[in-house]
């Protein structure tokens, strides 16, 4: 993979999960206020900028996914995109406080050692 392909896998994951606690953070929010499912429930996800910002950043993440796309068979591509499964599990554990269960590290650990088969068998075949 080339130099271009990597920074934009990365900020594309980086976007993904940023966008993931973001929603989690703005939820959270909105529960400890005691706002449950209605029509002011939507009015305080459109005001809350928690929640703005996660949508934020999928908008941003759009543009740079199809960039990756263009750039890397699908195949590869979206087992990259996992790593965010991954990305999501630390920063829970580290951002928001979560506990994260040892079957749990065990599973990212999986899916990182997945995702770096499938990246060593695209830079083996000279992908992207």
């Amino acid at each position: 993979m080339t130099g271009l392909t990597v920074v934009l896998v990365a900020l594309s994951l980086a976007l993904d999960v940023a966008g993931q606690l973001l929603f989690k953070v703005g939820l959270n929010k909105l529960e400890q206020q005691g706002i449950d499912a209605g029509a002011h429930f939507w009015l305080a996800i459109a005001r809350s900028p928690w929640l703005v910002g996660g949508i934020s950043a999928y908008a941003i993440e759009i543009p740079l996914w199809t960039a990756v796309l263009g750039l890397l068979p699908l195949s590869i591509a979206f087992p990259l995109a996992s790593l965010s499964y991954c990305g999501v599990a630390i920063a829970a554990r580290f951002v928001l406080g979560e506990k994260i269960p040892l079957r749990r590290w065990l599973a990212t650990v999986l899916i990182t050692a997945g995702v770096a088969v499938v990246a060593g068998s695209a830079s083996t075949a000279g992908v992207g």
